[in-house]
């Protein structure tokens, strides 16, 4: 038996996972790591509960989502029992936006997030063009059901983030898996990653920022052979 840990993006709530999880083997285990909605947390501090979900006894892959990439990577480079290899989905070592937009995402975060986010938002920036409907609904309520405030914390921790020299310090395999059709993870972040890690597996598929959600199938197969290869005994 081998268990993932899944970290989820900018919402928190683990509630996306759903048709991934769906995907997997039966025998494949997976532990959902949720945030705090109500308060915003660091990074630092968020690494506390994920350190508190992890399965001591049993080997596991952690599997991380955009905003929890940063996340993973601190946590990953300190050697935790028992881990058996990093998926990075969409991720980033540092800010995956530069220069003005990062200042002026960080001042505008407050007012964007107060108000629910529109469905031509959500398709240019999150799911493409063609999401289902149930998609649709299911990313509008679990961006709903987090405080704003919560939000803006956690989009100026992306905004400020860096843990290139985290990165390095990282002993187990890693897998990248990038989304061609991102339009808020550039190509560049993962360039970042591969200066740091050059023996990193990349698997890159068509799809927008929410890769697990709109390839649930593809990405499930992908993540289930890494985690063979990582730990080749693992019955999935």
């Amino acid at each position: 038996m081998l268990t993932l840990v899944l970290l989820p993006g900018m919402d928190g709530t683990g509630e996306l996972f759903s048709e991934f999880i769906a995907a997997l083997p039966p025998l494949c285990e997976t532990v959902i790591v949720r945030y705090p909605t109500e308060e915003p947390h660091s990074y630092q501090e968020l690494e506390q509960i994920v350190r508190a979900a992890w399965p001591v006894s049993e080997p596991f892959i952690l599997v991380a989502e955009s905003f929890s990439t940063p996340l993973a990577i601190q946590y990953a480079a300190t050697h935790p029992a028992n881990l058996a290899g990093l998926v990075l989905c969409v991720g980033f070592a540092a800010s995956p936006v530069r220069g003005w937009r990062r200042l002026l995402g960080s001042l505008l975060a407050p007012l964007l997030l107060r108000v629910p986010l529109p469905n031509f938002a959500a398709k240019l920036w999150l799911v493409g063009p063609d999401p289902s409907g149930a998609l649709l609904i299911a990313v509008e309520r679990a961006i709903s059901s987090v405080q704003p405030r919560v939000l803006a914390a956690r989009l100026r921790a992306v905004l400020t983030c860096d843990v290139r020299a985290d990165l390095n310090d990282i002993e187990v395999p890693i897998l990248y898996l990038q989304a061609n059709g991102d339009r808020l993870v550039a190509a560049s972040c993962l360039e970042t990653i591969q200066r740091i890690k050059p023996d990193v597996k990349v698997v890159s598929l068509d799809g927008p920022h929410l890769l697990l959600q709109r390839k649930p199938q593809i990405t499930a197969e992908a993540v289930v052979e890494f985690a063979r290869s990582c730990c080749p005994s693992a019955i999935l």
